[in-house]
């Protein structure tokens, strides 16, 4: 294995497992299934291809200008990664001990007023709300931006963005399959198999969080030596 693909493999794993826990598409399919009850199959599918296509969209807007506008605003990277880490950690520990709190959050955003959905065309939602805030929300979004400012320092830039990348559209993959068969997973996992699946990704997810935090305050003393080095 040559040394780029073995990069872009191993930040391929850093980022992949991180935006499987935060978007959990197996938990999120059972409310896509809702906002799809009695659409025609060839419908259904559309949409889920469409709603996957979105997300990837906003995943690589994410990933590779995230950091560049939080810069513009001043903000570094290490206060970057602190913030990630917070969110996803938070995120991650209320979808461990009250999944049932994030299912009502994400029911509300798929739904009409707890009603499956009855536009014409689904497609008009397909970005709004189903792409966004309901597959890839405010925590999904953190995640990519903090992934993106996590370049491990042994390794080229342009590897580890093609490996997070490549990661994005293993997930927009995976959401499209999985929102296309969300009533054959319904029967599946069932609700009760669905919040241990989601708990399982919330133990992943903050552990991750964790990890992004300790990047970042670990950042901020390694340039608080050199200051005083300096001085």
């Amino acid at each position: 294995m040559t040394p780029g693909l073995g990069n872009t493999l191993s930040s391929w794993l850093i980022a992949f497992p991180a935006l499987f826990s935060i978007i959990n598409p197996l938990g999120a399919s059972l409310i896509f299934a809702q906002a799809t009850e009695g659409r025609e199959r060839r419908e259904v599918v559309e949409l889920a291809r469409q709603v996957a296509l979105n997300s990837l969209g906003i995943m690589l807007v994410s990933i590779w200008f995230g950091s560049w506008i939080l810069g513009f605003f001043g903000i570094s990277i290490n206060a970057l990664r602190i913030t990630g880490g917070l969110v996803v950690a938070s995120r991650a520990w209320v979808m461990l001990l009250q999944p049932e709190t994030s299912e009502a959050r994400k029911e509300k955003q798929a739904l009409q007023g707890g009603r499956t959905v009855t536009t014409p065309d689904l497609r008009e939602r397909a970005f709004f709300p189903l792409a966004m805030p309901f597959t890839v929300g405010p925590g999904s979004i953190s995640v990519a931006i903090a992934l993106s400012s996590s370049t491990p320092p042994h390794m080229p830039t342009a590897d580890y963005y093609l490996g997070v990348s490549a990661a994005a559209t293993t997930m927009a993959v995976v959401v499209a399959i999985v929102y296309a068969y969300a009533e054959r997973v319904v029967a599946m996992l069932g609700v009760t198999g669905a919040r241990i699946v989601s708990r399982l990704a919330a133990l992943i997810l903050l552990a991750i969080g964790v990890q992004i935090l300790a990047s970042g305050v670990e950042g901020f003393l390694i340039e608080a030596l050199k200051q005083a080095k300096a001085a």
